[in-house]
């Protein structure tokens, strides 16, 4: 059930997360998938009993945090559809920025203390190159080479997809969760000898291109731009 009392904020508590999979594989999944609606300032997932198949993600925009509020409710994420809601305090970077940050008295775990050290440093990086949207957050872009394929020697439209600058840490499951939400997704194909690149297929060239045209340039991380074309068949 969702507290219908919690007014809208830029932060957003996501719950029934998946508890067995890793915590730094499930923050950079969520950013992954939430990045699409706006800025992210932080991701905060802890695996204290209390925390498990929990998280919160803090958005720079009110309105970046209510679309990713309303579209991504129930969305299945790793087999379970997420429960979404506002959180109901501030986060510590929106407090600091906002210039109501107040420090906690009782810090008492060493975990927490490492946790928060590395939530600031991860929100200053994403700060600097992430933008506000999938077609608004890159800058200039350089021709990216892998193999025979580049920028400007693009394959004819078809269903196949090929994914380029990807960070070395992507999973399928990451590519899955973003490109699955565009009608017609088949599979995620990655090569293990060749970090850094996918294939995605859909059913036919229609949908490959309504994803390729929502995703170009979509940041898994701060800093890889996706660049994608038509794979050469």
């Amino acid at each position: 059930m969702l507290t219908a009392d919690i007014p809208p904020n830029q932060s957003i508590y996501v719950k029934n997360l998946n508890e067995k999979i890793k915590k730094e594989e499930l923050k950079r999944s969520l950013y992954c998938l939430f990045s699409q609606y706006g800025r992210i300032l932080d991701v905060v997932a802890l695996k204290t009993p209390k925390l498990r198949g929990q998280a919160w993600v803090v958005f720079d925009e009110l309105t970046a945090a209510s679309n990713a509020f309303r579209q991504m409710q129930n969305f299945p994420f790793y087999d379970k559809p997420m429960r979404i809601q506002y959180a109901k305090t501030k986060s510590d970077c929106i407090a600091k920025n906002d210039g109501s940050f107040v420090p906690r008295e009782k810090k008492k775990k060493q975990e927490e203390k490492a946790e928060r050290k590395r939530r600031a440093e991860e929100a200053q990086q994403s700060a600097m190159p992430n933008g506000t949207g999938s077609q608004s957050n890159g800058g200039p872009k350089a021709p990216f080479h892998y193999g025979n394929v580049n920028a400007q020697e693009q394959a004819a439209p078809n269903n196949i997809l090929f994914i380029q600058n990807l960070p070395h840490e992507s999973t399928s499951m990451m590519l899955q969760l973003l490109f699955e939400q565009y009608p017609g997704f088949r599979e995620v194909r990655m090569i293990e000898a060749k970090p850094g690149i996918a294939f995605v297929e859909y059913e036919d060239e229609e949908q490959s291109s309504t994803a390729m045209q929502n995703l170009q340039g979509f940041k898994i991380a701060p800093q890889y731009p996706m660049a994608i074309t038509f794979a050469k068949k």
